[in-house]
């Protein structure tokens, strides 16, 4: 693991703590934690054809995911998202067709079948967008016309389009998901504030407060400080454009 951070790809992070423009808390229970900077990572494929090396793999403290700092031959360097078995002094590739080898980027057309990818594009040349955070990969099970068909990690099968880019492997730190925090302090350096339950409260602060004791919340279902339904909720858009796309929906817990 790297050490030293590339200062030429860091910006300043400010903290907002969960606030608006006109300084409101939109979000609750955010605040504090510890100070960080931002890392520049390139989700898209600026330079192709040209091979660049693995100078070392870093911590982000923005990201669940370690992050590789990589060199083209021009001496330009670039933050990645790692993949899960990138090693120092590897050589990668970002080209519309590349050898099927670890961390290198390409069309999804060029990709066999059954391959599992990560950092893939929803629109050609706008970016990564899709399995981005910790040990996350996708499989593609089919290439059909302009369109390929990917299962992702949550079950729901869905098209993309074959001239959108992705890269090979599955992303790094992949037993994130097993991690416990061992102390409040941790979820305090995270930026994170305690939470009270709504239970707790008096019935003018939340709809589930009031009774005697730990008393049920005393309606059908649970709702949020401010009266509106919570948990099993829909919040996805109705007619959001790629839902023409999607060919099975994610299973339900």
């Amino acid at each position: 693991m790297k050490k030293k951070k590339e200062k030429s790809l860091l910006k300043p992070l400010k903290k907002r703590a969960g606030r608006n423009r006109q300084g409101r808390i939109t979000v609750r229970h955010r605040g504090g934690g510890a100070k960080r900077a931002y890392r520049v990572i390139e989700f898209g494929q600026e330079k192709l054809e040209q091979e660049a090396k693995v100078l070392g793999l870093e911590y982000d403290p923005n990201r669940t995911v370690g992050i590789a700092l990589i060199e083209y031959l021009d001496n330009t360097k670039k933050y990645i998202l790692a993949p899960h078995g990138l090693k120092k002094d590897d050589e990668i590739i970002f080209a519309e067709k590349a050898p099927l080898k670890l961390g290198n980027r390409m069309k999804l057309r060029n990709i066999l079948v059954g391959t599992l990818v990560y950092n893939i594009e929803l629109e050609p040349n706008r970016g990564g967008k899709l399995a981005r955070s910790a040990g996350v990969g996708i499989t593609i099970t089919a290439h059909e016309g302009k369109y390929t068909t990917l299962k992702m990690p949550s079950g729901e099968v869905r098209k993309v389009l074959s001239e959108c880019f992705a890269s090979i492997g599955s992303l790094s730190n992949p037993e994130h998901r097993f991690k416990k925090l061992s102390k409040a302090g941790q979820s305090r350096h995270k930026g994170r504030r305690p939470t009270v339950r709504g239970s707790a409260m008096n019935p003018v602060d939340h709809p589930h407060g009031g009774g005697e004791g730990r008393s049920p919340i005393g309606l059908k279902a649970p709702k949020t400080p401010w009266g509106k339904p919570a948990l099993g909720v829909k919040t996805r858009k109705k007619r959001k454009w790629s839902d023409k796309l999607i060919i099975q929906r994610r299973r339900k817990k």
